[in-house]
């Protein structure tokens, strides 16, 4: 029983909880411990008036805690928090968030869209998924050593406004994403059973992947890890069904190698979609390693994660060009591309004329494979919705990974019957964002801290403490302008993007960061020199 002013508050009991689980309550109940006094003056009734906020809050915690949810949010994991030490689950995280259908899907646009063949299409994926996934591989490094989410750690980074324009764009990002993988999956289970008249409708599909997305997401780190662990050996079988109906069919043909401007300009766009699909997870990467004790060999988490991704980024991607090239060789596997994309040459591989019945449930598999896609979606929207503003912070993490999957479902559904192209291009735009971040945050870590010891844990919300930001905020903006003139989009081509080859290159990730990496090291001397942080 503490008292406090004319106020009283009971500490209860509180059932046993793993170190993650519990911490947000563990922490509430040792402050509360530690901080009785009589209120005396306005500063003390004012603490008074924050602490009862928080004790209003308290029952939300303790509800989502009962249900052995993650209760802890934006705040710093404390040593004594970190519970995780298993480098497989760092890695097998990403290894099943990239074995599923997007990446696949992504790899057939080379010989598809770009025109590129075969081995110029393997050759684009393994360079630019190199280029893009080191970076993810890299801040996650950050979230063992220093224990801040990702958006937080942006802070530091980027400065503390472009930190909460980044957590912003981050935040559109994740239910953006969702939207697009939901609604790519709910078209391929609308195909199976196709022409019984027992089809899944559209609007059931998007259901079935946004509530396998919830039951995993709404109990958090953990949770997700154990999920994660595991869910990419179904998806990897039918991958390898898949192989196995392209060599029988033997419809693939490598195409044939040919050079020019327009080959270039289809090597830059197919290469920016790459690139932006690996860099894809840096701006939620140490969101999935915070519970890490900080002596874990810092070698062992990059070398492992680089190992995670890089493996289902290949295969995946690979496999999703060698289907685009059979598919171009045989006019109905084609016709089904028309009409459904990767996910009607999918049904063309296992279903009609081969497997059958077998094929349909390997079809469902891989619909499924989505939910282990959206999962970081739906788990760092929350974070980067509490990062945005501190008022946002005191609403539970339980809830924003709610309202975000609620919002993937509310939206996805129209966008699946009306809109997935408009989606589609949507997303690929915003990930240029990625380009910045990186030029930006890699310049603030290498030239100007150098160090982790540079990082101060304790200043995380601390406004006089943090950098502003204006090198952050002009260097994103003027990015912006680089990104604007180098894209290649089928909505927009920028004035040098349309001088690459005969349909134009895209170039724009390229200018971003290159625009973004002068302005801000031309900037950020100056900021440190006149404001000190």
């Amino acid at each position: 029983m503490l008292e406090e002013g004319n106020n009283v508050y009971e500490i209860q009991d509180l059932e046993k909880r793993s170190p993650v689980i519990g911490s947000s309550l563990e922490n509430e109940k040792k402050v509360a411990a530690s901080e009785t006094f009589t209120a005396t003056s306005e500063d003390d009734q004012q603490y008074i008036v924050e602490s009862s906020e928080a004790t209003k809050l308290s029952w939300f915690h303790k509800f989502f805690a009962s249900l052995n949810a993650e209760t802890k949010g934006v705040e710093p994991v404390t040593e004594d928090e970190k519970s995780d030490d298993s480098i497989l689950n760092a890695a097998s995280m990403w290894f099943s968030a990239n074995m599923v259908i997007a990446s696949y899907a992504l790899g057939a646009l080379g010989p598809m869209v770009f025109g590129l063949n075969f081995g110029q299409s393997v050759l684009v994926i393994i360079f630019f998924n190199i280029m893009g996934l080191i970076f993810v591989a890299f801040f996650s490094v950050f979230g063992a050593e220093l224990g801040l989410r990702q958006m937080i750690l942006s802070r530091y980074l980027v400065g503390n406004v472009t930190a909460r324009i980044f957590s912003l764009i981050n935040v559109i990002a994740c239910v953006g994403w969702g939207i697009v993988n939901t609604s790519v999956s709910a078209q391929l289970l609308n195909m199976v059973n196709e022409g019984s008249g027992h089809v899944c409708p559209l609007w059931a599909g998007c259901l079935i992947i946004i509530g396998g997305t919830v039951l995993v997401t709404f109990f958090g780190y953990s949770v997700i890890h154990a999920y994660e662990k595991w869910s990419w050996v179904p998806n990897f079988a039918v991958f390898l069904v898949i192989i196995a109906q392209l060599s029988r069919s033997g419809k693939f043909k490598g195409g044939e190698w040919v050079g020019g401007a327009t080959t270039a300009g289809g090597v830059l766009s197919f290469g920016s979609s790459i690139f932006g699909f690996a860099a894809g997870w840096t701006t939620y990467a140490a969101d999935y390693t915070v519970y890490m004790p900080k002596k874990t060999n810092k070698y062992k988490i990059f070398f492992s994660l680089v190992a995670g991704l890089a493996f289902p980024l290949f295969f995946t991607m690979i496999l999703g060009a060698a289907s685009a090239m059979a598919a171009l060789n045989d006019p109905t596997w084609k016709a089904y591309y028309d009409k459904n994309a990767m996910g009607g040459v999918i049904y063309a591989i296992l279903v009609p004329n081969s497997l059958n019945g077998f094929g349909q449930f390997c079809c469902v598999l891989l619909a499924l494979s989505t939910i282990a896609n959206n999962i970081p979606n739906m788990y760092t929207v929350a974070l980067s919705a509490q990062a945005l503003w501190a008022p946002l912070a005191k609403i539970p993490r339980v809830v924003w990974t709610m309202a975000g999957n609620a919002a993937t479902l509310g939206i996805s559904i129209p966008a699946t019957y009306y809109f997935d192209s408009f989606m589609e291009n949507f997303m690929d735009s915003i990930g240029y964002y990625l380009a910045i971040y990186i030029a930006i945050s890699c310049s603030e870590h290498f030239f100007y801290r150098r160090s982790f010891s540079a990082y101060n844990v304790d200043d995380w919300d601390n406004w006089g403490r943090l950098p502003i930001g204006i090198a952050g905020t002009s260097a994103l903006i003027v990015g912006a302008f680089g990104v604007a003139l180098g894209m290649c989009q089928t909505y927009w081509v920028g004035e040098i993007g349309r001088l690459i080859g005969e349909y134009g290159g895209d170039i724009g990730f390229e200018l971003g960061a290159s625009w973004a990496f002068i302005i801000f090291n031309i900037l950020r001397p100056l900021e440190i020199k006149y404001f000190g942080r």
